[in-house]
């Protein structure tokens, strides 16, 4: 076990946290490097004695941030609460000064949301195009983008990058490989997997792309391009849609008809729940109405103001 005391301890055991947090959580390269820049900044900050910081030497650490932004400040707390944490689980502190760390209270911005009727522009507009003589195969690999996009909530890199074969015909779902390296299973919806055999019909057998282009795939800035000119037509402002806002609209409508947080997650490929937790916003209204309609304190108030109009009416 290494001795916080000794000289080059920090950097040991930062080492070690961030070997655990990409073999046991699963941490993307981005958010691994972010933890040892802010690790190794903080131990700078402490002269190497980060692993035996006490709770007034966090103090001291944190009053360093105080121009730093509320997302900054919020961040480096994160990392430095999880790396106190894992020194108390594997034994090498007996308490956890975590505690003594700011929490600014950050809130993440909501993300974008399309309606269900600006989806439906959308697919109307795809519709139309599809219908028109003769037929553009342009139009065909769109439609098979937009269908993934909002139909399996698939990141842009993801969609670009798929291979020739991974979505079967006659199977549900892909194995994809997401942030992190991590794989996760992507239900196919009947819509999806029909878009995807008429666009690869006209992709060669030997391509090993789904969306090939030039000698890789169709490239994420494209995806985007495709996607606003399509917004454009069915009305909807340029900053209002991208691969981004389609993969929310695939978990916000998904949860508002009922869908289980936790499933959610898996879809989506959220190493953290909180993450997901982000698209509840959208049910706020839909549950308030619910509450005033359905709640018994609601179905009461309601006999109270039946007996108040009968009674004045007497």
């Amino acid at each position: 076990m290494t001795d916080p005391a000794q000289p080059g301890a920090d950097r040991a055991l930062i080492e070690r946290f961030l070997e655990m947090m990409a073999a046991e959580r699963g941490a993307a390269r981005n958010t691994l490097a972010a933890y040892r820049s802010d690790l190794a900044l903080a131990s700078e900050v402490l002269k190497g004695a980060l692993v035996a910081a006490t709770a007034d030497d966090l103090t001291r650490l944190s009053a360093t941030w105080n121009d730093l932004s509320h997302a900054t400040v919020a961040r480096k707390s994160a990392a430095l609460r999880r790396f106190f944490a894992f020194l108390a689980d594997e034994g090498h502190r007996t308490d956890d000064p975590g505690a003594a760390l700011p929490r600014p209270g950050t809130r993440r911005p909501l993300p974008k949301v399309l309606s269900l009727a600006d989806v439906d522009r959308l697919f109307t507009v795809i519709a139309e195009r599809l219908a028109t003589e003769p037929l553009d195969i342009r139009d065909l690999r769109l439609a098979a983008l937009v269908e993934l996009l909002y139909g399996s909530g698939l990141r842009a890199t993801e969609l670009v990058s798929l291979p020739r074969n991974a979505v079967a015909p006659d199977r549900p779902y892909c194995i994809l490989r997401g942030k992190g390296g991590r794989e996760r299973l992507v239900p196919i919806s009947d819509r999806a997997r029909a878009a995807v055999a008429a666009w690869r019909a006209h992709v060669p057998a030997d391509q090993p792309w789904l969306f090939p282009s030039g000698k890789s795939f169709l490239s994420r800035v494209r995806l985007f391009q495709l996607l606003r000119a399509l917004g454009a037509e069915a009305g909807i402002p340029p900053d209002r849609i991208s691969p981004h806002v389609l993969r929310h609209a695939f978990a916000t409508h998904l949860l508002a008809g009922g869908a289980d947080l936790r499933a959610l997650q898996t879809m989506l490929g959220h190493a953290d729940i909180a993450t997901t937790e982000i698209y509840t916003h959208v049910d706020a209204s839909r549950l308030v109405a619910l509450v005033n309609e359905r709640h018994p304190l609601a179905e009461a108030r309601a006999r109270t103001d039946e007996r108040r109009v009968t009674a004045k009416r007497m």
